[in-house]
Parts: C-alpha cells; sequence; structure tokens
C-alpha cells in the first residue's frame, strides 16, 4: 500500500467509508468467499516429494511465522490438498503419512506434477556440495527418468563419486588397523569391504570397488554406463566412454573386489 493512502485527509476517508456502507445495505449476500489467497490449482490431488530439507518445516497455518509441527526428512511423499499464498511464499496444505498434516513451502517439495521441477532440482544438485549432493542426484534419478537433463545429472553423479572414493581410500587407509588386519584370519580385502563409511552409500544403491593391489576404492561406474547404452550419441557419452576406459585401467585384471 502506497504511503499517499495513508495520508488521505480525513473527509475523503468518512465519503468513502459511507458509500461502501451504502452498497453493503443495498446489495443482496452473496455467498462466502474462499479466504484470500487460496486458489484453485492442478497440484492439488498431486503426491509430491520433500527434497529441500531447508524449507521442509510442516507448519498449523500457512505462514512462515506459524507454528511449526515438525521438519519433513528428504524422500518423505506427502499428498497436496490445497495451495496458499502468504508471506511471498507459496505454501501447499499436505498430507504427510502416517499420521501428520499441515502446510509447507511450495519450493520445499518437487514432483513430476508441476513443470520445470526437474530443472530445478538439476540445479540444486549442481549447487551442492558433499554427501548432500551425491543424495540430491540419486533423487534425481528416481523422480525424473526421461529428463533432459539427465545425462548430465549421471556425469556429474560419476565424478563426485569417483572423488568420494579416493576420499573413502584415505579414510580406510587411517582408520582400518594393519596390525589387528594381520591378527584375524579373515581376508584383508573383507575389512576394507566392511568399511563402516561405506553403509550411507550402500543405502543409495551406490557400488564401490576395491583394488587389493592398490588398496584404493573406485565407483563402480553405472552411471558412465548409462549414460553409454541411453545417450549414445551425446557428448556427455564421449565422456563418460574415457571415465570407463580409466576404471578399467585403475583396476587391472583380477584385481577387482565388489562393495555393495
Amino acid at each position: 500500500m502506497h504511503l499517499s493512502r495513508f495520508l488521505a485527509i480525513p473527509i475523503i476517508a468518512a465519503a468513502l467509508f459511507s458509500v461502501a456502507e451504502a452498497q453493503r445495505r443495498t446489495r443482496p449476500v452473496a455467498p462466502k468467499k474462499p479466504a484470500a489467497g487460496v486458489q484453485k490449482s492442478k497440484e492439488i490431488g498431486s503426491t509430491a516429494v520433500v527434497i529441500d530439507e531447508t524449507l521442509s518445516v510442516l507448519r498449523i497455518k500457512p505462514s512462515l511465522f506459524a507454528e511449526s509441527v515438525q521438519r519433513m526428512r528428504r524422500g518423505r511423499k506427502v499428498v497436496i490438498q490445497s495451495v496458499v499464498e502468504a508471506d511471498g511464499v507459496k505454501f501447499y496444505k499436505v498430507v504427510a503419512p502416517p499420521n501428520n498434516s499441515g502446510w509447507v513451502q511450495a519450493d520445499a517439495v518437487f514432483g513430476k506434477f508441476r513443470d520445470g521441477d526437474d530443472a530445478r532440482l538439476a540445479r540444486l544438485v549442481q549447487a551442492s556440495n558433499g554427501f548432500d549432493q551425491i543424495e540430491l542426484a540419486a533423487a534425481f534419478f528416481e523422480l525424473f527418468p526421461q529428463s533432459q537433463f539427465r545425462a548430465a545429472i549421471l556425469l556429474l553423479h560419476g565424478d563426485l563419486l569417483e572423488e568420494t572414493a579416493a576420499k573413502l581410500t584415505k579414510d580406510a587407509g587411517s582408520r582400518l588397523d594393519r596390525r589387528e588386519m594381520a591378527a584375524s584370519a579373515a581376508p584383508m580385502h573383507s575389512y576394507y569391504l566392511n568399511f563402516n563409511m561405506l553403509d550411507r552409500y550402500r543405502r543409495l544403491g551406490i557400488i564401490f570397488l576395491f583394488n587389493p593391489n592398490t588398496r584404493s576404492y573406485h565407483y563402480e561406474g553405472t552411471s558412465w554406463l548409462e549414460i553409454i547404452s541411453r545417450f549414445p550419441t551425446s557428448s556427455e557419452a564421449v565422456e563418460a566412454q574415457k571415465r570407463v576406459d580409466s576404471l578399467k585401467e585403475k583396476m587391472g585384471r583380477g584385481a577387482a573386489a565388489t562393495a555393495r
């Protein structure tokens, strides 16, 4: 509202009030309309997935100042019941199984029901870092299997995991006690393949190979192989083939053991 409206002289305000009051008394009573900001939308009835945990607060009312019910975790599926705009953002009223409901900022969730969400998630993947970036890429693959950005994200995903393999190699080398391994009858490679820092990657279905000759991990290459298979004429396929060839050289003949 412009400042000039607050500075209007009292006589004009009184006149406007009189006109409005006269109209209210003479016109028929209309059916009660939905609250301001409520919209009918094709999003209603759709299933969405929580992705951005920085925005995923479930609230009792559609407001950034409303009391929170909980912060929903990434991967949780919700069903959209209505749409409201408030505090400069869009809110979805959602049912969040098994027993919660409330309002969540629309930007926190993604789905096929909304145009451009694959591009939005692809940008989020590229802007993230660490394990969060890997987890977001996995969510992208599950949500948008036919996206035009899939090849690019697959290539990025593979490179991230090969970088991760180098870090895991360093961590395992410093944390696994060689004297304990030597004292046990268990094969050396089994210690590496049971290394606890692999656990969260296993939960995402990510596979690392282990070369016992160099005592190093390497990404198994599923992302690169998918690019070569599904997008053979793409520029990403050329890069993916280079990485597959490099992996073969790193592993050498008969050196591969798999971390699943």
